[in-house]
C-alpha cells in the first residue's frame, strides 16, 4: 500500500460553510479538520493537513514547533495525497438546516521521507498523532454566514494533550502500527 487512508465520519453541524479556495490558506479561519503527524516521535519534524468543507487543503511542516521557536514551512508539497468532502445538506446555503459534513484523506507515505527520514511504517512501528476539529460559532447576516466577532474557534481533539495548542506533539497520542 502507498498510501494511508484517514476517514473521518460526519460531524453534526446545522451549518456547513467554508469560503477559502486558494491551496494553502490559513484553513482554520474555516470550520475544519486537521491530521497531525511525527512519523520519528522526537517531538520535531512534523507534518500537518488540514481541510474545509470545500475540499481545500494546507499541507505544511514544521521543524520544531512554533513554541520552540518553529517556523512553519508552507512550501512542502504533498504529492500524491487524495481527499475528498462529503456534505449532508447544502454548502454555504444559511436558508436551510444541514446535517454535517465528512472527509476522506489518502496520505502517501513517500511524501514523509525526505522531510523526517520515515516513509511506509513497518509493523510494530509508533508514530505520533493527533486530529483536530476546529468549529467557529456563525450567524446569518443578510443571507451569508458571519463569525461570531469575539469569539475564539472551538476545538476538539483526538488525544487530548491539556492546553489549547496543536503544537505540542509530545503530548499527541501514538500510533502502533501492525501487519
Amino acid at each position: 500500500m502507498t498510501s494511508t487512508f484517514i476517514s473521518a465520519r460526519s460531524w453534526k453541524e446545522p451549518d456547513v460553510w467554508a469560503t477559502l479556495t486558494a491551496h494553502d490558506s490559513v484553513i482554520f479561519h474555516d470550520n475544519d479538520f486537521e491530521v497531525f503527524l511525527n512519523p520519528t516521535g522526537d517531538g520535531l519534524h512534523y507534518f500537518e493537513f488540514e481541510m474545509n468543507a470545500l475540499n481545500t487543503g494546507w499541507d505544511l511542516f514544521l521543524p520544531k514547533p512554533y513554541n520552540k521557536g518553529g517556523t512553519a514551512d508552507n512550501g512542502w508539497e504533498m504529492p500524491g495525497y487524495k481527499s475528498a468532502v462529503a456534505i449532508e445538506g447544502t454548502l454555504n446555503d444559511a436558508r436551510d438546516r444541514d446535517k454535517g459534513w465528512s472527509v476522506e484523506i489518502a496520505l502517501p507515505w513517500a511524501a514523509f521521507v525526505e522531510r523526517s527520514g520515515k516513509g511506509r511504517p513497518r509493523a510494530g512501528e509508533e508514530w505520533r498523532v493527533n486530529f483536530s476539529r476546529v468549529e467557529w460559532q456563525v450567524r446569518v447576516v443578510n443571507g451569508k454566514y458571519e463569525k461570531l466577532a469575539g469569539l475564539p474557534e472551538d476545538n476538539w481533539v483526538w488525544s487530548p494533550q491539556g492546553v489549547v495548542n496543536m503544537h505540542v506533539p509530545e503530548k499527541w497520542g501514538v500510533v502502533r502500527f501492525v501487519k
